[in-house]
């Protein structure tokens, strides 16, 4: 049987190589785009691979055996990561996250994460260094990440009834694995650690509250458990509106069980409202991303495991750095092309959807598990 060609595979080649400036200006650390947002956050996926077969990201009957993932030449070297990563930082980021796909699958992950910690911001201080994970991988190697300079990490888990949860990533691995790993980053410093769980209406929002339960009770406050709005990200997930339990929603069936106050944010560009319960066992993050969208503050870029740079979460075309990186660009020329690509920013893809005014020029969006969440 022949194999299957799939139009996702497109985003893979559809960017453009940035043009570089005739005289780069030097990165001041105060790059902002046409909306004034700056560039304070760099996702990085360092693989478009997974072991999980969630629906709403890999779903299975497209990503099956017949699937191309790209090939190992054509993933960003580590030393290219931490190159583009210096250039990045110097035009302001102060926080990393390492992304996939699984991360963890990538071999020697620990390498790129000290290269990574060695980094300085623009003021001297270390970077905020940390990754998401489902965690099958983690018990084993929490330590070895943490040895070599990852501070926290973000923990993918969208159901704690064993039977569901395995139902959704589709590959029958159990509760049991991540809850491991996630015991283990604890134990060796890995945190404040973050529980993710999207929300799909109809499939896991029953399991709102038990999830809440739980980890208010087993980790004592120390685990953050935040809740994601099912987002219509990429074109490969089934994604329909009235899948989406909205975060107001989710908030009336945690107050009615466990009070809940407002937090102040941590920072501008935060993704999450904060809540914390008013007993003091903790707390909890909505992130609104379809209901209540967050553009006017989003200052995160996201660098594809191939060197493809993207502006916003739903884009349909990215900038190509590895072409530049290959290409014999200087530091100098990289900084400027990233800096020139930022400065005309301008997407706002949700705030525009929730106007009813987002784009329709037909070109598919970019898939999560080649950029990241």
């Amino acid at each position: 049987m022949a194999e299957r060609t799939i139009p996702i595979a497109d985003h893979r080649y559809r960017a453009s190589v940035p043009a570089v400036p005739a005289v780069p200006q030097p990165p001041s650390g105060l790059l902002s785009d046409r909306l004034g947002r700056p560039l304070r956050d760099l996702r990085i996926s360092v693989t478009d691979r997974c072991n999980f077969r969630c629906s709403y990201c890999m779903p299975k009957e497209i990503f099956d055996g017949t699937y191309r993932f790209l090939p190992h030449a054509s993933l960003l070297s580590f030393e290219e990561i931490t190159r583009l990563a210096r250039v990045f930082v110097a035009h302001g980021v102060h926080k990393i996250r390492l992304t996939g796909g699984e991360p963890l699958l990538r071999k020697h992950l620990e390498q790129l994460i000290a290269m990574l910690a060695a980094l300085r911001d623009v003021d001297g201080r270390p970077l905020d260094l940390t990754l998401t994970t489902n965690a099958t991988l983690l018990a084993r190697k929490a330590a070895a990440l943490q040895a070599a300079g990852l501070q926290r990490v973000t923990v993918s888990l969208d159901a704690l009834d064993d039977r569901v949860f395995r139902a959704m990533n589709d590959v029958d691995f159990p509760v049991a694995g991540v809850l491991e790993g996630i015991d283990e980053a604890m134990r060796v410093g890995l945190g404040p650690l973050k529980v993710n769980m999207v929300v799909k209406r109809g499939t896991n929002d029953h399991e709102i509250v038990p999830m809440a339960r739980f980890f208010r009770e087993r980790y004592e406050g120390r685990v953050i458990l935040r809740f994601i709005e099912f987002m219509d990200v990429g074109t490969t997930n089934g994604w329909r509106m009235d899948h989406v339990l909205p975060s107001a929603q989710v908030l009336e069936r945690l107050h009615a069980v466990f009070p809940l106050e407002p937090v102040e944010p941590n920072c501008s560009g935060e993704t999450a409202e904060r809540w914390r319960y008013r007993d003091g066992g903790g707390e909890i993050g909505l992130i609104s991303s379809v209901t209540q969208a967050f553009c006017r503050d989003c200052n995160r870029a996201r660098l594809s495991t191939e060197g493809k740079l993207y502006l916003c979460l739903f884009a349909t075309r990215g900038h190509d750095l590895r072409a530049l990186l290959r290409g014999g660009a200087s530091d100098a020329q990289l900084a400027g092309a990233v800096g020139q690509v930022w400065a005309g920013r301008d997407d706002r893809y949700s705030e525009l959807r929730s106007a009813g005014r987002a784009p329709t020029d037909g070109e598919r969006r970019v898939e999560m598990h080649y950029i990241g969440g």
